[in-house]
């Protein structure tokens, strides 16, 4: 599997439009004849395959290569970013979790009602929305018009006309620290860190809500659920200890595929909120056709796939004992 995701990675990055060259040939210090021994000696000019072959062998020998644009070693690269991505992946991860799963069950025993139709409409609203646009929108209201209330001349903005220039933002609209701290604070990251987390978790929460939802309708139902009513155990007991064990089973599944977006980070939110992460790397790279950051990234990404795929595979024996491996 990973063989074939590094041939059909390397030959789309390959065939992209301009190609490894194209940011170089935006320079104007750079001659025809410059260009053309730049091409020769990055390898550009040998068929895809030969250029496949070597990059491979390369990195069965650990060597990821250089960045094409910082010149730095790609390893580098990416651990000067990792920190910052699980760091703000992890938070938003932990919330969505903590938001998704009571309100999906809740959402579940309270089928029909009021807050059963205001969560599965949250829910598609939340699956809906370009997520990019909704990070926008955290900006221009928390940002933008809101204020701090601690700030010198509080006023509250609407627009630009009835605003406070003076006044302090209600919270950051981008980076992991204020400007130009270079040791910031516990509070003053967390404080950077609400909008992208809410911009991620309220759309993760929403997927996570549909599903648990859904699993918790069909198990609530089961024979052994009622089996269990019957002998007069408590509903308290008979939701958490038998039917919300085996309605969380399935979702493992949407754990385990999303568990390596942590490392690949939020391409959007990344970069709209300028968190120097793993995400925000890949844009640049992509704009820049910056062949072995893509590739390294790329690759990570789709190894760690496959080895939490094989992981809940593994959990799901633990879950329920009706599964075993032979």
């Amino acid at each position: 599997m990973l063989i074939v995701i590094s041939m059909l990675a390397f030959g789309l990055i390959s065939m992209a439009p301009g190609g490894v060259m194209a940011g170089f040939e935006e320079n104007p210090n750079l001659t025809p004849e410059d260009l053309a021994r730049l091409e020769e000696s990055l390898g550009l000019n040998r068929p895809i395959h030969e250029r496949y072959l070597e990059w491979a062998g390369l990195l069965l020998r650990g060597d990821w290569g250089h960045s094409l644009t910082s010149k730095r070693p790609v390893l580098d690269e990416i651990g000067e970013r990792l920190p910052n991505t699980l760091q703000l992946m992890s938070v938003a991860y932990l919330v969505t979790l903590l938001l998704a799963i009571p309100i999906g069950v809740a959402s579940a025993l309270r089928q029909y009602s009021l807050f059963d139709h205001l969560v599965t409409f949250w829910a598609f609203v939340g699956q809906a929305i370009p997520i990019f646009w909704f990070g926008l929108i955290l900006i221009i209201v928390f940002n933008v018009w809101l204020k701090n209330p601690f700030s010198p001349n509080f006023g509250f903005a609407w627009s630009h006309l009835f605003g406070c220039p003076d006044c302090l933002p209600l919270m950051p609209g981008g980076g992991m620290a204020p400007y130009g701290v270079d040791d910031p604070t516990i509070l003053q990251r967390l404080k950077h860190m609400v909008l992208p987390v809410s911009m991620l978790a309220l759309f993760g929460a929403g997927s996570y809500t549909r599903y648990m939802r859904g699993q918790m309708l069909e198990t609530i139902h089961l024979d052994y659920v009622r089996t269990a009513r019957a002998k007069g155990l408590r509903e308290r007991k008979i939701i958490i200890s038998h039917a919300l064990k085996n309605a969380v089973t399935p979702i493992i599944t949407i754990m385990a595929l999303d568990l390596p977006g942590l490392f690949g980070g939020a391409l959007f939110t990344e970069t709209i909120f300028s968190w120097p992460g793993i995400g925000r790397l890949f844009y640049t790279a992509a704009q820049r056709v910056d062949f072995p950051v893509l590739m390294a990234i790329i690759m990570i990404n789709a190894a760690l796939i496959i080895l939490f795929n094989l992981i809940a595979d593994v959990v799901y024996a633990f879950l329920d004992p009706r599964i075993r491996f032979t």
